[in-house]
């Protein structure tokens, strides 16, 4: 039998029952489309987190008050080791590092904004002139915090964008005096759209001076230290000057803890990813159980075409025919099913987007070859024992069921 004719004679007989035919080809979609639709939501979640804390600038090594680590407790250590605050003059020390090419001390609070009789609650942000270029941030109007002295910061403050809509719609911010706290500030620039990033949203930031945020909130710690290494190449090298000073500052102790943005990111890029697998993984299972499907749809297809099996070798048709007959119906439902399934989760991946259009969630080209290969195998794997009895038949006993 030709190919093209076994291909024919297996489309018609899947078209024959097309009540069992359509419930098969569902049940293989809905295994492909959860592949997709998972797999598109854990890489979205993925590039998310990625592309979240890559906006807080580049070849960063951040500096976090308190030491973090696994070396289990010392009863010693709880009594003569007491961490210190991380200070403005911390900072400034880290300018000594080569590897070093900017630090921005940072001091962050809650406080009010009032204009022209509008109050509403913003986060401030204490920092220097250095800190627009760290976190690579844009203005849209003005200037940013002036360079000077960081323990005499003038009073000064950058406004985030909504901060500019909600208080100042229609006119200009840039000049008018605020109020922040208990603090009468002038507004010299206003930022760019930027949204979130380092565990802020920068569009409803008040920036001021370092030293006036510390007398704002009666604080000389600073929340973290920013510094921007010379290069990707450097930001080894920054952490480990950086932490050598430190230590010097802290009379011998390393009671902070410095994190380089790569090692960041590449812990959320192994957890995230592994997560996208795991994800792929139980969507895969639907797979199997539409595979056992096929199996049975199949077995039930050579009971109730015993008869047409038994005419077709009588008529000299071999086992071999037979059973490619078998098998080309199995891996054309199978296939027919997958791509209705990676149409389905292209849509549902779309929906997603819609829905929540911060999260690109596109299924990645691995997931999508995988659902289409696991569909069409198992489909195949499944359909083999039902060809196989199929093409065992006697020709005279199965036309003798008629």
């Amino acid at each position: 039998m030709r190919a093209s004719d076994l291909f024919h004679f297996a489309g018609r007989a899947a078209t024959g029952n097309a009540l069992r035919t359509g419930l098969l080809i569902l049940a293989m979609a809905i295994g492909v489309a959860a592949v997709v639709v998972l797999t598109a939501l854990g890489d979205g979640a993925r590039r998310y987190v990625l592309n979240q804390f890559s906006s807080i600038g580049s070849n960063l090594v951040i500096v976090l008050p308190g030491r973090s680590q696994t070396g289990g407790f010392n009863p010693g250590n709880a009594i003569t080791s007491t961490p210190r605050d991380l200070t403005v003059d911390d900072a400034q020390a880290l300018l000594r590092a080569s590897a070093v090419r900017r630090v921005a001390p940072l001091i962050i609070g809650t406080s009010e904004i009032s204009v022209g009789g509008k109050l509403r609650e913003v986060m401030v942000a204490g920092s220097t002139a250095e800190f627009i270029d760290v976190r690579q941030l844009k203005l849209a109007q003005g200037r940013f915090l002036p360079v000077g002295d960081w323990r005499r910061g003038p009073p000064e403050a950058v406004i985030g964008a909504r901060i500019n809509d909600e208080l100042f719609a229609g006119t200009s911010a840039l000049g008018q005096l605020v109020r922040v706290g208990d603090r009468r500030v002038r507004i010299v620039g206003v930022l760019a759209t930027t949204g979130h990033g380092l565990g802020m949203n920068t569009d409803e930031l008040v920036i001021v001076p370092v030293s006036l945020a510390q007398a704002m909130f009666n604080s000389n710690t600073l929340f973290r230290i920013l510094i921007e290494a010379s290069g990707r190449e450097a930001i080894e090298a920054a952490k480990v000057q950086a932490t050598e000073i430190i230590k010097l500052r802290h009379e011998g102790e390393l009671d902070v803890t410095l994190i380089t943005q790569d090692a960041v990111l590449a812990t959320f890029d192994r957890l995230l990813g592994a997560l996208t697998l795991g994800v792929a993984g139980i969507a895969a299972i639907s797979l199997a159980v539409a595979g056992i499907l096929v199996m049975n749809v199949m077995l039930v297809s050579v009971a109730q075409r015993t008869a047409e099996i038994g005419l077709l070798k009588a008529l000299g048709a071999s086992g071999a025919t037979i059973r490619q007959t078998f098998l080309a119906e199995a891996a054309m439902l199978s296939l027919v099913g997958a791509l209705l399934g990676l149409l389905l989760g292209h849509a549902g991946a779309a929906l997603i987007r819609h829905l929540f259009p911060v999260l690109p969630a596109f299924p990645p080209l691995w997931a999508v070859l995988a659902g289409l290969g696991t569909a069409l195998v198992t489909g195949v794997l499944f359909g083999v024992l039902p060809a196989r009895r199929a093409a065992a038949l006697d020709p005279v006993l199965a036309l003798a069921r008629r």
